[in-house]
């Protein structure tokens, strides 16, 4: 580990699992059990270790929904379909690969990974620079000078900066709970102000700013419609912004945590045998002379 911190990297565990998932359809162990979010996971885990090169690395789990944005919003999430039986088992054997591969691993319960992923980036941002690991669009609202985001979905593979958010979006990072206020989100089931999406959002803010001032000076939006539309949804924008803006309560932790830590080989090895992952398996493995297993399938 370097003497220095250099990067801190935040994954955001289930998105990640989900990705894997649906990226490897048919992938079993020896004995029938699903594995095909495992090796994605550690096969994207790998490649962002190489392509970041962090000092520090941690992933986060979602521990259940926010009691306070349930009573502000009980639909809040509820169109979401529950986690597939064949991931929801690959879970619990992720988090034993993490820690066996001395990968730090956080879920509190009731605590939504993304307000957990923005107090570990606030907190630490100072020390180190971070870069958040998901295709979440609410992190976009953390990005500065020492926050970036690194998107899957992007193939460039760059580290997001504020640019990319205004290119991405039409407006900053300080906006962009205000501009997700107005659009709504339909992947958190949050509407938003009818007649109202993203360009449109974009233009209301770049004129006026923030929300704050385009209430305080409504008179001046232009069209009579939209006038209209934006002071019938004042509560609901109102509401929007307390359940998109990220909760950065959680408490302190401390760097060193974070920091990795030697893997154990000895289970590891055991658990890629399991799995049927002979490459990694073989990596690990004593010298060709030792017993080898040949269970499982070439990966």
């Amino acid at each position: 580990m370097p003497a220095t911190p250099t990067k801190l990297l935040i994954v955001d565990g289930h998105a990640y699992a989900y990705r894997a998932f649906h990226a490897i359809r048919k992938l079993s162990s020896p004995s029938g059990a699903p594995t095909n979010a495992i090796f994605g996971f550690i096969s994207m885990l790998t490649k962002m270790q190489v392509l970041l090169a962090p000092s520090h690395r941690v992933v986060v789990w979602d521990g259940g929904l926010d009691a306070g944005r349930m009573a502000a919003h009980p639909e809040y999430k509820s169109q979401r379909p529950p986690m597939p039986t064949e991931l929801e088992q690959q879970i619990t054997a992720l988090e034993g690969y993490l820690e066996a591969a001395g990968i730090a691993s956080f879920c509190g319960e009731g605590v939504e990974a993304d307000d957990w992923i923005a107090s570990l980036a606030r907190e630490h941002a100072a020390t180190l620079p971070v870069v958040i690991a998901s295709s979440d669009k609410d992190f976009m609202q953390l990005v500065n000078e020492r926050i970036g985001l690194f998107n899957p979905n992007d193939k460039s593979e760059k580290v997001w900066g504020a640019d990319d958010v205004r290119a991405k979006t039409g407006v900053g990072p300080e906006q962009l709970v205000d501009w997700l206020s107005l659009i709504g989100d339909s992947v958190d089931n949050i509407p938003g102000v009818a007649g109202v999406g993203p360009k449109t959002a974009a233009e209301l803010l770049q004129q006026f700013g923030s929300l704050e001032k385009i209430y305080g000076q409504l008179a001046e939006v232009k069209s009579e419609r939209l006038r209209k539309n934006l002071e019938s949804a004042r509560e609901l924008v109102q509401r929007n912004q307390e359940l998109i803006r990220l909760r950065e309560h959680q408490p302190p932790t401390p760097l060193t945590s974070l920091e990795p830590r030697e893997q154990d080989t000895t289970r590891l090895r055991a658990l890629y045998a399991e799995w049927g992952f002979r490459r990694l398996h073989q990596e690990l493995s004593p010298p060709p002379s030792a017993p080898q297993s040949t269970q499982g399938v070439l990966l």
